[in-house]
């Protein structure tokens, strides 16, 4: 059993990383040193040694902990079935791209840099994972193979990603148009429910991205 050190200790350290991250991703990667950290976390610099052994685990440990939980909310939003695809795949971008836009501009400047790019690989190959994961989850809600819904998910995260580190439309409207057509192809072709005929009057209503 945990004792209540242990977990006062866990809270502390979950707590320095979203507060350090944070300030990163507000103020920009080059631009904060470790005072500045120390401040953001409301806490001293000795401190912030008694949890990572340097600037450089701490930059690590957090751009890990806090994507991971940026990949949590986005999947928590993810479709409950057919219907619900076509408005989270309108609606997810937008909201990546307010909720966390400057969070993908740190992760890439931390994970492109030389010093953090094996680390970045490392994360990455989890994202893979996961995604995979992700997408035997919805097999079942969507009626369509795991191994055609894999690559698909990576196609919707990039135009996320890409959407909100830049903000371009153009870019954005291609991709989900290209995704939208194919997952329609798959339904037809995987789910029982419409194989026979057009998803429903609702699900049909997709062309075009919806506003913000």
């Amino acid at each position: 059993m945990r004792t209540y050190n242990e977990e006062a200790r866990k809270a502390k350290k979950t707590d320095i990383m979203e507060r350090s991250f944070a300030c990163y991703a507000e103020n920009g990667f080059s631009s904060v040193g470790i005072k500045a950290i120390a401040k953001a976390c409301d806490c001293s610099v000795a401190t912030l040694y008694l949890y990572f052994d340097n600037l450089d685990d701490l930059i690590v440990k957090s751009t890990e902990y806090c994507m991971g939980k940026v990949e949590d909310e986005f999947m928590a939003k993810a479709p409950t079935d057919v219907e619900d695809l076509w408005r989270f795949i309108d609606e997810i971008p937008y909201w990546t791209a307010k909720n966390h836009g400057k969070k993908y501009r740190l992760m890439y400047q931390v994970y492109t840099h030389p010093k953090y790019r094996e680390y970045g690989q490392k994360f990455f190959a989890g994202v893979d994972e996961r995604y995979t994961q992700y997408a035997k989850s919805f097999e079942s809600k969507l009626g369509i193979p795991y191994e055609k819904l894999t690559p698909l998910i990576f196609i919707l995260i990039r135009a996320c990603v890409h959407y909100a580190l830049f903000e371009d439309a153009f870019y954005l409207k291609a991709q989900i148009e290209a995704l939208k057509e194919t997952l329609e192809l798959f339904i037809m072709k995987y789910n029982p429910k419409v194989r026979s005929g057009v998803v429903t009057e609702k699900a049909k209503i997709f062309k075009g991205i919806s506003p913000q």
